[in-house]
């Protein structure tokens, strides 16, 4: 037979075994078994010389050849550029976009025109009328309906914001308000900010730092960065930074001996190149407490602290890697079908989602990820970043992309794409997996190179294109096939 014509029959063979449901494939043997945990185990550790993999490329059974082909293709190569010549793996779920997406996403082409951006505040979806007020530029100060909607909105800021229903926003609107009317009318931002500079829910007070900052209210950004919330913290002293430069340098040292990574970051980097004589020492202590704390992903407070202290990031002294095969990664390897239910806190607006994990593609992410939500690590998290057209990003223990979990996963990178409803790893480079996960909104082929899909929304689209900044992940929970 011709060989590129065997070659291509052989891998539709593949791809319809791998494709079956466990149940409906020779199940392995113990030792096939084991094979592929050790094969799954040598990826991990970017272990090319485990013999594993060579017996894995000899195994009578197509999944584990291509176990063992993959595994090796991912330790040599870090992008994986040819995961392409595996047999392609199952298409995700296609799901339609909401109505409101094309409004919000036109909005981008028409930020100069102030009537459009006016309307827009009066969308029947509040994603549409909080882009608006982001993208609304100093130049539309004199739009009466504009400013008269924001100033609305920060009135309208209830006490206790914690809560919203379905379709509705608790804090959003006062907070995007304030900043936008920071930057159409100054004097009228002024005299509101204090609303939420003090209001109980952190996110008001973070969205006032922000807007202190398009003030240069250095007054207000001080007080500000000494807040309880670590988020708040962060924006605060970002923005002081830019005003003041090293002139608040005692201030930032303070913010060295903070818990949360996000405000040593920001404190570092705000005090690279100061001449003050205490910074360095202050630097090397914080960087030395950081390391014994044993977290991976604080790496960059780590490095900015290094570089606050004179010194390279290849002083850096992350946690040792721990090679662990975790529960069902090798059913997941082989195709078994594993699903999450993710529900949103009613407090959020309710409502759930499934996702279907790709262990086909990614069977050590999923299965970590499994093990995670059987502990009830993500249950009462957020999700942090929402941007409407891109991706939303949660499961940070302080709601923050630099704090995730203990250890790194590592990169499964496939031939899944990053289309819209497929679910992938946050990470700040190779292999820096932080447990965060991100759902993407819409195509979004181009972090193919670099993200990894471990799972796919199969249900509950609709949730998911409803959820903003903020809102609360009940619990998520496995559920059956």
């Amino acid at each position: 037979m011709d060989e590129p014509m065997w070659t291509v029959k052989r891998y539709l063979v593949l791809l319809m075994v791998a494709a079956l449901p466990v149940s409906a494939q020779t199940r392995p043997s113990a030792a096939d078994s084991a094979l592929v945990g050790r094969i799954l185990l040598a990826e991990d550790r970017r272990d090319s010389t485990d013999s594993s993999l060579g017996e894995g490329a000899r195994n009578a059974d197509a999944r584990i050849r291509v176990l063992a082909q993959r595994a090796r293709g991912r330790i040599t190569d870090p992008h994986f550029a040819a995961r392409d010549s595996l047999p392609p793996s199952p298409a995700p779920k296609t799901w339609p976009e909401p109505a409101w997406r094309l409004r919000f996403r036109a909005l981008t082409a028409q930020r100069e025109d102030c009537a459009v951006l006016a309307r827009a505040l009066s969308d029947s979806a509040w994603p549409v009328r909080l882009r608006a007020a982001d993208l609304a530029p100093a130049t539309c100060a004199s739009n009466d309906a504009m400013t008269t909607t924001l100033r609305e909105w920060i009135d309208a800021l209830p006490i206790d914001a914690a809560s919203r229903k379905p379709g509705g926003v608790s804090w959003h609107a006062a907070a995007h308000a304030i900043v936008a009317l920071a930057h159409l009318r100054p004097d009228e931002a002024r005299t509101r900010i204090a609303k939420l500079a003090g209001h109980r829910q952190w996110q008001a007070r973070m969205y006032a730092a922000r807007a202190a900052g398009v003030l240069s209210d250095t007054v207000r950004l001080r007080a500000l960065a000494r807040d309880t919330n670590d988020n708040v913290k962060e924006n605060a002293i970002e923005a002081l930074a830019k005003l003041t430069g090293h002139v608040d340098d005692d201030l930032f040292v303070a913010a060295l001996r903070s818990d949360g990574a996000q405000v040593v970051r920001a404190a570092a980097v705000a005090l690279k190149g100061s001449p003050r004589s205490n910074v360095r020492a202050a630097a090397n202590a914080a960087f030395d407490r950081w390391v014994a704390r044993q977290n991976a992903s604080a790496h960059d407070a780590r490095v900015a602290l290094l570089e606050a202290a004179g010194r390279p990031a290849s002083d850096d002294s992350p946690p040792a890697v721990r090679a662990e095969l975790p529960p069902q990664a090798v059913p997941l390897a082989l195709g078994a079908d594993k699903r999450l239910r993710v529900r949103i806190a009613p407090a959020s607006g309710g409502g759930s989602f499934v996702v279907r994990l790709r262990g086909d593609v990614a069977p050590m992410m999923a299965a970590r990820i499994l093990a995670l939500a059987r502990e009830g690590y993500y249950n009462g998290l957020t999700w942090h970043r929402v941007e409407h057209d891109f991706v939303i990003q949660g499961g940070s223990p302080g709601a923050n992309e630099y704090v995730g979990y203990p250890q790194f996963l590592r990169d499964e990178l496939g031939t899944v794409p990053h289309v819209r409803g497929t679910v992938g790893m946050s990470t700040r480079g190779h292999d820096t997996g932080d447990a965060q996960w991100f759902v993407n909104l819409r195509d979004n082929l181009r972090l193919g190179r670099d993200y990894t899909v471990f799972g796919e929304v199969v249900d509950g689209m609709d949730v998911v294109d409803g959820i903003l900044e903020g809102d609360v992940i009940a619990s998520i929970d496995e559920i059956g096939g």
